[in-house]
This record gives C-alpha cells, sequence and structure tokens, in this order.
C-alpha cells in the first residue's frame, strides 16, 4: 500500500485556538508540511485546487512547483485538478511544465470539483459541469500523447492540427479521477482504463463503497482486466497515539470545534459525536492496531491499494500532528505496506518502453 499525505490549503482560524495564520504564514506551513512528508517516507504529497474561500489553493501548479524544487523523491499528486473549471490546453502546459520541472514525479487526480461560489466565477453551470469535465478531459488526454491534436469542442475553440509546448516528460502522465457522489466520474474512469480515487472524507463507508463497485462493474464492462484496476481512498482525519484513550482526549477539542463550525455555516451533521465519527467515518483515530484495523475493513469494501492522510495539523498542535504522523510511518506503515498490496503499476515516473536493439 502506498501512503500520500493532502492538503486543500484551507485558510481559516484554528479550529481549537481560534488563530488564523496570515496567507503568506499558511503557504508557508505547506511547504514545511511536504517536506516533513518527505522525511517521514510518505510515498506522495497532495496539492488541492479550490477557487472560493476558505481555500487559497487556487494555484496547485505553483505550489507543486515550488515543492518540486524543495524535495527530490516524493511523488506529487493534483487533489483535485478541476478540469470542469479549466481550459484543458492551458492545463496541458502548466502540467507538462511541472512535470518536466520535477523529474516526472507528477500524478493527477482530476475531477469536475465543487462549490457553488467557483462554478459561478468560471461560468459553469451544474447541468453542464460533467460535460465540461469529460470534455476537457478528452482533450488534456489527447495533448498529452499526440504531437498534434485535433478536436472538436463545444466549450472551447475547436482545435486543428494543434501543437502544444512543452511535449510531455511523462508519456504518458498516470490521472486518477477523484470521486465523490456520482456516477459520472467513475464511469469516465473505467472508459479510460484509469485509476480512481475516492473522496471518502464526508459520509460513511457504504455510498462510497456502492461507487467503487460500479467502477469495478464499469471496467469490465469496457473490456478492461480486473487485475489492472487501482482505487484510492481518502481519510476524514487522523491521531494516532499510544493508547485509543490518548488518542480521543487529544482529538475531542478539534472535533467539536469543527462540529460548532458546520453548526455555524449550515453544514449538515453527519456524526454528531466524536465516538460516532471515529466508528463510522473514515477518520483514522486511535492506536496503532485501531487504526490498522479500520484500514483493513474499508479494505475489504474497497479493495484500495493507496490511502491518503491530512498533511495539515488542522487544530492539533505542531508537537500533536507530527508524533501523529511519526507514529503512524512506524507502527501503522509498516504493517499495511505487509498487508495490502502496491497499486498494479511501478510508482515512479511513466516513461515509453527504451528501444530494443531490433528496432534500429
Amino acid at each position: 500500500m502506498k501512503f500520500l499525505a493532502i492538503t486543500l490549503i484551507v485558510h481559516r482560524p484554528d479550529p481549537t485556538t481560534g488563530v488564523q495564520k496570515s496567507t503568506h504564514e499558511r503557504f508557508r506551513e505547506v511547504l514545511d508540511n511536504a517536506l516533513l512528508a518527505e522525511e517521514l517516507g510518505f510515498d506522495g504529497f497532495g496539492v488541492g485546487e479550490r477557487h472560493e474561500r476558505p481555500f487559497i489553493s487556487s494555484s496547485p501548479t505553483v505550489v507543486l512547483s515550488h515543492i518540486a524544487a524543495l524535495t527530490r523523491r516524493i511523488r506529487l499528486f493534483t487533489a483535485v485538478t478541476t478540469l470542469s473549471l479549466l481550459d484543458p490546453v492551458r492545463a496541458y502546459e502548466d502540467y507538462a511544465t511541472l512535470d518536466h520541472l520535477s523529474g516526472g514525479r507528477l500524478d493527477l487526480i482530476i475531477g469536475k470539483g465543487n462549490g457553488t461560489a467557483q462554478r459561478e466565477l468560471f461560468h459553469v453551470t451544474p447541468e453542464d459541469q460533467w460535460e465540461r469535465n469529460a470534455e476537457s478531459y478528452e482533450v488534456f488526454r489527447q495533448l498529452w500523447r499526440q504531437d498534434k491534436v485535433t478536436a472538436r469542442t463545444r466549450f472551447r475553440p475547436e482545435l486543428r492540427d494543434a501543437e502544444v509546448w512543452p511535449r510531455p516528460y511523462q508519456q504518458p502522465i498516470r490521472v486518477w479521477h477523484g470521486s465523490a457522489t456520482s456516477k459520472e466520474s467513475v464511469d469516465l474512469a473505467a472508459r479510460y482504463g484509469d485509476p480512481l480515487f475516492s473522496a471518502n472524507v464526508t459520509n460513511p463507508i457504504e455510498p462510497y463503497a456502492e461507487l467503487i463497485r460500479y467502477y469495478r462493474e464499469r471496467w469490465e464492462h469496457y473490456g478492461h482486466d480486473p487485475a489492472d484496476i487501482a482505487v484510492g481512498a481518502g481519510t476524514a482525519g487522523l491521531y494516532v497515539a499510544p493508547t485509543t484513550q490518548e488518542a480521543l482526549a487529544a482529538y475531542r477539542p478539534v472535533f467539536e470545534s469543527n462540529l460548532a463550525f458546520q453548526q455555524q455555516v449550515g453544514l449538515p451533521i453527519v456524526f454528531e459525536t466524536l465516538e460516532d465519527y471515529v466508528e463510522r467515518s473514515s477518520a483514522l483515530i486511535g492506536s496503532p492496531q485501531q487504526v490498522i484495523d479500520k484500514v483493513h475493513r474499508y479494505h475489504e469494501q474497497f479493495g484500495h491499494t493507496v490511502l491518503h492522510l491530512h498533511a495539515d495539523a488542522s487544530g492539533l498542535t505542531y508537537r500533536q500532528h507530527r508524533d501523529s504522523l511519526e507514529l503512524f510511518q512506524s507502527a501503522v506503515t509498516p504493517v499495511l505496506r505487509k498487508d495490502i498490496p502496491d497499486p498494479p503499476f511501478d510508482w515512479g515516473p511513466v516513461l515509453p518502453e527504451p528501444a530494443s536493439a531490433a528496432d534500429h
């Protein structure tokens, strides 16, 4: 199993102290967390893309480029690239450049994105967002694979023998499809034989498991080998401590502050108590053995081979957050790596097969 640390770069007051960092300090924290993830041995670091409050992750290519310059090994993920809002030509140019600068360490997770404000900002409607997402991905996919592209498009000017530079480093880049609530993204992933990444954050396990089962059905419907399926899944929170009691005591102020915020802004309340949250959500809060057991329970439903965790302290102190990540990496990760297989592809750069002597 592979492990990612992911941030959406939320920028609001700390859930427990009420203090809000400056924008500059928040970006510095993201960079520090990326360095920490590489230091602790995480396999990937992801940066989201949002174009509305309370996020400041509107330019993931810029943030990931800076992280690429600071790190050497860790793979870089987008979480997610909101292709329904973007011109696929411009997105290709940005990400192809980033892929070169990172030495082929880039994976994309794409999706339509959520949020009314960002849809309105880009003049995208609920009625056309899925069609925009599919069209943008199909054009993006062609641009990555072909030197000249002709595409009849509805949401941007058509392309006729278009050349777009730079040409890619990875050939092709690996693209995951983010899945939260709808079958459209699941079907798009299955159609093209691409891996799926389940959000797995807001609700209990059932709706996410149902979508992953649908993905597997559509994968076989489109004629792909079931052995090639790769699924990733998110988590709602993380705090690992030597004992369950210590974990609950440390995380309770975070949960209660987040619950009060959800009630204040009128969000639906899915988990009313910390105990219910620990039991029924995807949050990994407890002792190392408790966390291992929970990941196994989810794996039985999902069959996932990649797991993402929160890169941010999110209300924990820096010391609590680091201690939790260190304990996760020392006591949880080795067991899960042994018990659960890796995705069915190499984790390194996706490069063309070297030419054999017979080709010359």
